[in-house]
Formats: structure tokens, C-alpha cells, sequence
């Protein structure tokens, strides 16, 4: 990145980030954040609430992924998942899954995605066994949610991403109704 940011921090590490995603973005050959990851990532690790907006390929899903699994390192193990994330496909929740278990493979982190076309019973089989992230599509999740095999009682984090085009898509009252069992 030659832009610049105001001597603002544009290291992973400056960004306070733990020093297990710090490797393995180094591994990734990640070396500075982008503009959003600056923006997001200090929020979001403070606990508090956020709306981004970035162009394809800016880096988004690392600036909510990372906190999300900082989040994990200091609060996860437990049978049930920590952080939901909300993707409009399942191809999206494959993406956003990988690109979480590359960021988080220093930490031994549990991110399972969840999308309808596939047999359910591999979910069912990692509920079961405790997950720290679930990656789902709306109709999946509430699938699993009233099945009883996702419980939602102990999320500390939620991630709409790509609300737009979930919301084009027509989920919005699907997303309600999630919203409403967290």
C-alpha cells in the first residue's frame, strides 16, 4: 500500500491484532492492512457495532474475519458458536469459511459453513462436536436453528455480510427472525 493514511497504523500488529493472525497472515503474505481492515478492525475489536462499505477485493472479509477470531482466541473452546456470520450463497460461505480458516489455522480455529445443496448431516456432525464461527446462508441456518442444532444463546458476534444483496435477494425477514433467536 503506498497510500497514505496519516501515520496511522497500517501493520496487522499495529492494529493489535494477536500475534498467532499476525503469522499466519505473514504466512499469507498479507503485510499491511487496507484502508477498510484500518477503518473496521480497531471498532470491532472494541466490541463495538459497524457498517462498511468497500469496493470488490479491498479486503472486507478479512476486516470483519479477524476480529471475529480475536474474539474466538480470548472466548472460544466452548461446544457452542461464538460468532454467526450471514452470506447471501453458499459459494460466498465457502469463500468466507476458507479465507477464516487460513487467518485462523495458527489458532486451531472451528468455522463450519453452513448452506443448503448439500447433505446436512456433515452439519449436523459439527454442531454437535462445538464450532467457534458458523458461515451460513439465511435458509440454512434457520433450517439448523429450528432443528435445535444451532443454538444461538451464546453468539457474541454477527456478521451480515453482503446485507445489500441478501436483502435483494429477499431474506430480510428470514434475517429477521435469525436476529431474533440471538
Amino acid at each position: 500500500m503506498t497510500e497514505d493514511n496519516g501515520g496511522n497504523a497500517t501493520g496487522f500488529a499495529d492494529l493489535e491484532l494477536a500475534p498467532e493472525l499476525c503469522h499466519a497472515l505473514s504466512g499469507l503474505g498479507f503485510k499491511e492492512a487496507t484502508p477498510i481492515q484500518q477503518a473496521a478492525i480497531p471498532p470491532l475489536l472494541a466490541g463495538r457495532d459497524l457498517v462498511g462499505q468497500a469496493a470488490t477485493g479491498t479486503g472486507k472479509t478479512a476486516a470483519f474475519a479477524l476480529p471475529v477470531l480475536q474474539r474466538v482466541l480470548a472466548d472460544g473452546g466452548r461446544p457452542e458458536p461464538l460468532a454467526l456470520v450471514l452470506v447471501p450463497t453458499r459459494e460466498l460461505a465457502v469463500q468466507v469459511c476458507e479465507a477464516m480458516l487460513s487467518y485462523g489455522h495458527d489458532m486451531g480455529a472451528r468455522v463450519l459453513p453452513v448452506y443448503g445443496g448439500e447433505p446436512i448431516g456433515r452439519q449436523l456432525g459439527a454442531l454437535r462436536r462445538g464450532v467457534d464461527v458458523v458461515v451460513a446462508t439465511p435458509g440454512r441456518a434457520l433450517d439448523h436453528i429450528n432443528r435445535g442444532t444451532l443454538a444461538l444463546d451464546g453468539l457474541e458476534m454477527v456478521v451480515l455480510d453482503e446485507a445489500d444483496e441478501m436483502l435483494d435477494m429477499g431474506f430480510a425477514e428470514d434475517i429477521e427472525e435469525i436476529l431474533g433467536h440471538t
